[in-house]
């Protein structure tokens, strides 16, 4: 499991209690993950005690406020597990959903996400915003879930290893699953209120969802493709201009003085922005290829390869094999 934390002191050891509780009797090894997010009301120190106390307890301690996205990053790269899942650290998830999450993820799925259908928190500052990011979140990225912010879920190893977090970008990890070529579920969760502390979350975020929300979306259409977006605008832009300089011409031709008419100027401006835009597009091109041939990164996913001596599973980028 990978848990970030940041200020939740408090309900520490509650959050462990439950944990405990549930993942020992599933009769499988397991690890707990936690990863303090730079906290200043002492969480990092009960988390080393507690740690000292508990041998499922790999406690990650970051030298200062990163943000929950790089928390989890590090949470996935210290983590060891084939099966890894994420929840907040604030208690208001339940960890008696944690079996039933990773049943369905074993039924054939990449990642499995959980809908908080019935929602604990304040329905103008909390609920009325995250229905409308959802729908906004789904439209865009055509990856439809009713609760992206939900925090549990469950993905393989292998899926993780795949996307490159930064930013806000863990709101939007169905998405960059969708990316990969991941099979997405989403099963209903219970949602529980606050016991201690409170809310991390401010309206400044929602400017910086909004980015991120932009980049996954180029990154869904022209990820390795670039120069379709940049080197249609700058086309069009050139074709604009030059038909622009051509009407002028003939205005020219004809006896009339094009040197005071705003279209001479635009279609200076459109020529100008259209070879930029087009030069993008080209620079876009080779910074793919290179980002990809430096790698050895496939542009593609293999899920599996069938045989004839029968079905044979087939590593992906990233995986043990």
């Amino acid at each position: 499991m990978v848990i970030p934390l940041y200020n939740e002191a408090d309900g520490l050891e509650l959050l462990l209690e439950q944990l405990l509780e549930v993942m020992r009797p599933m009769g499988e090894p397991f690890e707990l993950v936690l990863i303090d997010d730079g906290s200043t009301d002492g969480t990092d120190e009960r988390l080393q005690q507690l740690a000292r106390d508990t041998p499922e307890l790999v406690a990650v301690l970051l030298r200062r406020n990163y943000g929950q996205t790089p928390a989890m990053a590090a949470g996935f790269d210290v983590s060891r597990g084939r099966v890894i899942v994420t929840m907040d650290g604030d208690l208001q998830n339940d960890p008696d959903d944690i079996p039933r999450i990773v049943n369905r993820l074993r039924e054939g799925y990449d990642l499995v996400s959980g809908w908080r259908h019935q929602r604990q928190d304040k329905e103008l500052s909390r609920k009325l915003p995250s229905k409308l990011a959802n729908r906004l979140i789904g439209k865009v990225t055509g990856v439809r879930l009713h609760d992206y912010g939900c925090s549990l879920k469950a993905y393989r190893r292998e899926l993780v290893e795949d996307m490159n977090l930064y930013g806000e970008l863990h709101r939007f990890l169905p998405a960059l699953a969708s990316i990969e070529g991941a099979r997405i579920d989403e099963i209903k969760v219970s949602h529980r209120a606050r016991q201690f502390g409170q809310s991390k979350y401010g309206i400044d975020r929602t400017f910086r969802v909004l980015m991120d929300l932009l980049t996954i979306w180029f990154l869904q259409r022209f990820l390795t493709q670039p120069m379709h977006v940049f080197g249609f605008a700058g086309l069009l832009a050139i074709i604009t201009s030059v038909l622009m300089s051509f009407s002028l011409l003939l205005v020219k031709l004809a006896g009339n003085d094009i040197g005071a008419r705003p279209l001479l100027l635009l279609s200076v401006v459109l020529g100008l922005a259209g070879v930029q835009m087009f030069c993008l597009g080209l620079l876009g091109e080779m910074l793919m290829r290179t980002y990809h041939e430096s790698q050895n990164r496939s542009i593609y996913r293999i899920r599996q390869v069938l045989r004839g001596g029968g079905p044979g599973a087939v590593a992906g980028v990233g995986e043990d094999g």
